[in-house]
């Protein structure tokens, strides 16, 4: 999988069962995956994948709680902000890009994947679920203080979040590919957009 992980012999015998398990489902699907091609391919016996895990769908849980963006993003909306409304959307969307990107095969894995497997999807969009709120929250305090104009923070949250979704699945294969276009330079934008709009 990519994203900032250690090197594969100084990782923990449970990070080598996670970073296997993505890898293996992304390519060969949930079902086509065993707990023994797992293990092998995380230098472990089967046994102790099921002490550390209990389960491949208890596995693939933890996963993608470990991958998915809520935890960093919940860091960035606790300590990174400054309340000014371009810069902290900004650094929000370009982190959002980031965790997306080095972890779209976990990404992939709930859209392939999400409902063939008891409870996963449900569990997969609590991380959308907590983005939009914290961001809901950020506007509210935002609105508060008279920074921005007094809107419904809720429906701005969640456009503001759609763009950024429909911008990072423009550039999965497969997509329709709308228009090409950088993140970067989309991320610019829609952040420029969005400030002229909510600035008082």
């Amino acid at each position: 999988m990519e994203t900032n992980e250690p090197p594969i012999d100084k990782r923990s015998t449970k990070d080598r069962l996670l970073y296997a398990a993505v890898d293996l489902i992304a390519e060969q699907g949930y079902k086509g995956t065993s707990t023994k091609e797992i293990a092998a391919a995380a230098g472990v016996s089967e046994m102790t994948l099921f002490r550390q895990f209990g389960s491949k769908q208890s596995l693939l849980e933890e996963a993608l709680d470990r991958f998915h963006y809520a935890g960093e993003m919940r860091k960035i909306f606790a300590e990174k902000l400054v309340g000014d409304l371009y810069a902290d959307l900004h650094y929000v969307a370009t982190t959002y890009h980031q965790i997306m990107h080095r972890n779209r095969k976990i990404l992939n894995i709930i859209m392939k994947e999400g409902k063939q497997i008891p409870g996963f999807a449900t569990r997969a969009h609590k991380h959308p679920q907590a983005l939009q709120e914290m961001l809901t929250q950020y506007l509210e305090r935002m609105r508060a203080e008279g920074k921005i104009i007094p809107a419904d923070p809720l429906t701005h949250a969640a456009a503001f979040l759609w763009m950024q979704h429909g911008a990072f699945l423009n550039t999965q294969p497969g997509s329709s590919g709308i228009a090409d276009i950088s993140i970067d330079d989309f991320v610019e934008s829609s952040v420029r957009m969005f400030t002229r709009a909510l600035m008082p």
